[in-house]
Order: C-alpha cells, then structure tokens, then sequence
C-alpha cells in the first residue's frame, strides 16, 4: 500500500509554484505589451506636457482607427494561417467609388452603403480565388492587391475626388462623445474589438479558428468546414476595408490614388506586436488592442518630439522584428525551465 506524500516530502511546495505562476503571467506577451504601454505613456509624459491632453489624445485616435478595425480581422486571418495583403487596396477602391458617388450628388446613406458593398465584393472575390484555387493566399492578395490598387489609379490618373455632402464628412470629423472626447471612428473601434472577443474567446466558432490554425487537416477532419470560414473571414475583411475607407475618406475629405498605400504593413505590424503567431493557432483579440495603443501612442509621441517620418518608421520596423522573436525567445526559455 503507497504512502501518500507528506507536504514536507512533497517535490514542490506553495511557495515554490507561487514565483512560477508570477514568472508565467510575467511573460505572457499581452502582460508585456502592458508594460510596454506604461512605457510609452510615461516616456512621452515626461518629454511634452502635451501628450496627455484629453483633445491631443482624442484627436491622435483618428491616425490609427481605421488600421485597427481592419486590424481585428486580420488577427483572424492569421490565427488560421491565412493573410489578406490587398486590404489598403481594397480600402482604395471603396473609396474610389465613394468618391464618384458624391461627384454625382448622391447622400450620405448612399455613399456609406457604397464602400460596404465595394468592400464586401472585393474580399468575397478574394475569398473565393483562395477557397477555389488552392493558391496560398498570400499569393493571390498580393495580384489582387495590384489589381484593386491599379483601378484606382488608371480611373483618377493624378485627379482627385473632393465632392462630398457635409453629413458625409461629419462621421470622420465629429466626436461621439464630447467628454471625454471620443472620435467616431475611435467609437466604432472599440465596439468592433469587444464584439471580436466575444466572439473569438467565447464561441464554438471561434474555438473552430484557434483548431484550423492549430491543424488544418485535422480541423478538416474533425468535421470543422475549413473553406466556408475561410471565405466569410476573406469577406469580412473586405467589410471591414470597405468601412475604413467609409470613415477615412470621411475624415480627410477628398480620395487620391495613394489613399491608405502601405497601410497593409502597419496593420499586420498591429497583428504580430498583438502576439498573434504568423504560424497560427495562438493569440487573442486583447493583444491585438494594446499593441494597437502601444503603436498608435508611441507614433504620436514620437510627433510630438518632432521625429521625421522615416525615423519613424524604422523604428516600427524594428518593433515588428523584436516582437517576432521575442515570443520565440520567451518561449525557449519557459520550456528549458
């Protein structure tokens, strides 16, 4: 008959699983982003007493909503192995249309239900080439990409397109809340990143995202329709490009060829820096948003202190390397432990 183990005897006391829990929820990588979040609040404090006015702060929202929204989606995407690298095209081509729409006089309504259903169109045919054709689908966005971005720019040339109706141009220049200042688009963005959550932590449906990326063929096997999501994914990613170019064309007030260009990058840069693994499977909509914040306040302090642009970018560029490797490092090393 076995004893059973006395604490005494016992390989691992409380007080020695106590520092392992603390040193886990240390080095997950959303408790990361968090500190890199307090960083970059007290750093750019502590360099402009203007950082933390509530109207500055509001108003630096308007540079990063429309990635973020987008965004969201694109953290499914990644999750079940798949990419869309056509999204700022697609957001171009919405907006193009938009553009002729107000040029011939038609409504705010009109104009709203126009980038939708240009969006829409764009990522179910996107959808459809890669649930259709086998072709990886960071091949296909990238041909659709030219595509998309190419009609915008053979139908404007060097033209522009400024004709909108001013009920248009309050949704991307108005606040949805006065006090505390929140921009529309800012709005639209947390209420998208709630409704995400939920539904990729708390439904059957999207424990069937983290199965797909996880194992596609396994996922097949279990029964799990791997192309019909794939394709509402692709086509919701069109969606949600086509309101971005609904909210971004409403906030500057006119549509040129370049409009949105190299957006696709930042948004994926959003992604990786939110934890979301580019192999898939692992991530969560609560990284995502705080690399969101961590990105979005970091580019607006660094305006503040008169950064030119392109030293910005460089910088970004080595967050997006340091936040691939650094959850492989932090993952090598809780393994060996």
């Amino acid at each position: 008959m076995s004893e059973t183990p006395s604490p005494s005897t016992s390989r691992y006391t409380v007080a020695d699983r106590a520092p392992r829990k603390l040193s886990t929820f240390l080095l997950r990588w959303e408790s990361i982003l968090v500190m890199m979040l307090a960083a970059v609040i007290i750093g750019n404090t502590l360099k402009s007493p203007y950082f933390l006015d509530p109207f500055n702060l509001a108003d630096a929202t308007y540079n990063f909503s429309e990635k973020a929204i987008m965004a969201l989606v694109m953290a499914l995407l990644i999750l079940i192995r798949e990419i869309d690298l056509s999204v700022a095209a697609i957001l171009a081509v919405a907006a193009l249309a938009i553009g002729f729409m107000g040029e011939a006089g038609f409504g705010p309504a009109v104009l709203v239900l126009t980038g939708l259903v240009v969006g829409l169109a764009c990522g179910a045919f996107n959808g459809f080439l890669v649930t259709r054709s086998g072709v990886p689908s960071i091949v296909i966005t990238i041909g659709t990409m030219s595509l998309y971005r190419g009609i915008a720019q053979v139908s404007l040339g060097d033209q522009a397109l400024a004709t909108y109706p001013q009920a248009f141009l309050d949704l991307g220049q108005t606040y949805f809340i006065n006090w505390p200042p929140v921009p529309l688009s800012f709005f639209i963005f947390l209420v998208f990143a709630i409704g995400f959550a939920v539904f990729l932590h708390g439904t059957p449906t999207g424990r069937r995202l983290f199965a797909i990326g996880s194992n596609p063929v396994a996922a097949r096997f279990s029964g799990i329709r791997v192309d019909r999501i794939r394709f509402a994914l692709f086509t919701l990613s069109g969606l949600l490009a086509g309101l971005g170019a609904v909210l971004l064309t409403a906030r500057i007030g006119v549509m040129r060829p370049n409009i949105g260009l190299g957006w696709e990058l930042d948004i994926i840069t959003m992604v990786i820096l939110g934890g979301v693994a580019i192999s898939g499977g692992v991530g969560t909509i609560g990284g995502v948003v705080l690399a969101v914040f961590v990105l979005g306040l970091s580019t607006f302090g660094l305006s503040l202190m008169n950064v030119p642009g392109i030293v910005i970018n460089v910088l970004l560029g080595l967050l997006l390397i340091i936040s691939i490797a650094a959850p492989i490092v932090i993952r090598g090393s809780t393994g060996r432990r």
